[in-house]
């Protein structure tokens, strides 16, 4: 059995999200999914519209994962890799490089991201005031 493993944020679930777990699924029988926990995105600078629970509630409801856990701290790919006999660490193509080190311990790949989505740029696209939205995209004006 070849278990694939990967982490993140997952705040604003969208399809390119679905189409990385999609991905990551078809290159084995599990896949595990770490789920960046609000104390641990706090420590990144980072704030999610959807608490962990939520999120964790999310991931787990995509047909494509087997398992969710939450992650807590960076140093614990390591040891869940270890404890979790992962074969495969897979990450979007936006940390190319940073976890290579992973590769004394399973296969590391990085896959390219899905065009045209991202949870960046669904809150910024929120953010802005209506009459941006709609000048944004004005073959809707009629």
């Amino acid at each position: 059995m070849k278990t694939i493993i990967t982490y993140g944020t997952y705040d604003l679930f969208h399809y390119g999200h679905v189409r990385l777990f999609q991905r990551l699924k078809a290159m084995g029988d599990k896949l595990i999914v770490g789920v960046s926990t609000d104390e641990f995105n706090a420590l990144k600078g980072k704030a999610a519209f959807f608490n962990y629970q939520q999120r964790a509630e999310m991931v787990a409801a995509c047909k494509y994962v087997d398992l969710v856990i939450p992650e807590t701290h960076w140093q614990q790919k390591p040891q869940d890799i270890v404890a979790l006999d992962v074969d495969i660490f897979g990450m979007g193509d936006d940390w190319q490089g940073k976890f290579d080190y992973l590769g004394t311990l399973c296969q590391v790949i990085y896959l390219g991201r899905t065009e045209a989505i991202s949870t960046t740029e669904i809150k910024t696209n929120l953010a802005m005031p209506h009459t941006k939205m709609v000048l944004a995209i004005p073959q809707l004006i009629k």
